[in-house]
């Protein structure tokens, strides 16, 4: 059984402004993760979240920038695994479309080859239904000069 995650988010601003979260990683690690992330295909990056070895997870994300279409998809191979050698190998799709005089945001996350992943893949989820969400925070944080240096 193909296992995907996929949410969709709106928010009333343009793509553009969507894009830079998900593109600038100063911008990221306030919604996500620290990362050494740039928006150019073949890039490779790495994410770092706390281990949770009652998950099989060592708190690595090995990732490589599959596709950039500027203020339309983003995709990114996503590899996690418990430290030993062994990854679980996913992908990430972003697409944004403008809809509402503002953006509406899919993710997609698929893929799950390899590994145990099962335990994992419930925590990502929940993880991707609420991250994605502080990006609206965010935006009106700047918007309103309210935005933490």
């Amino acid at each position: 059984m193909a296992k995907i995650i996929q949410h969709n988010f709106f928010y009333p601003h343009p793509p553009e402004v969507v894009w830079d979260y998900l593109t600038k990683p100063e911008l990221m690690a306030q919604w996500l993760m620290a990362s050494n992330f740039e928006p150019v295909v073949g890039h490779e990056f790495r994410m770092k979240a706390g281990p949770m070895p009652s998950l099989n997870f060592d708190g690595n994300f090995y990732c490589k920038v599959l596709e950039v279409n500027p203020f339309e998809t983003l995709s990114y191979s996503w590899k996690f695994g418990p430290g030993d050698g062994t990854l679980t190998d996913s992908v990430v799709i972003w697409t944004l479309n403008v809809k509402d005089n503002g953006t509406e945001l899919l993710l997609v996350h698929r893929g799950f080859n390899g590994g145990n992943f099962m335990a994992m893949f419930d925590s990502m989820n929940e993880g991707w239904a609420k991250h994605p969400q502080k990006i609206l925070k965010l935006i009106e944080e700047a918007a309103n000069g309210t935005a933490r240096a």
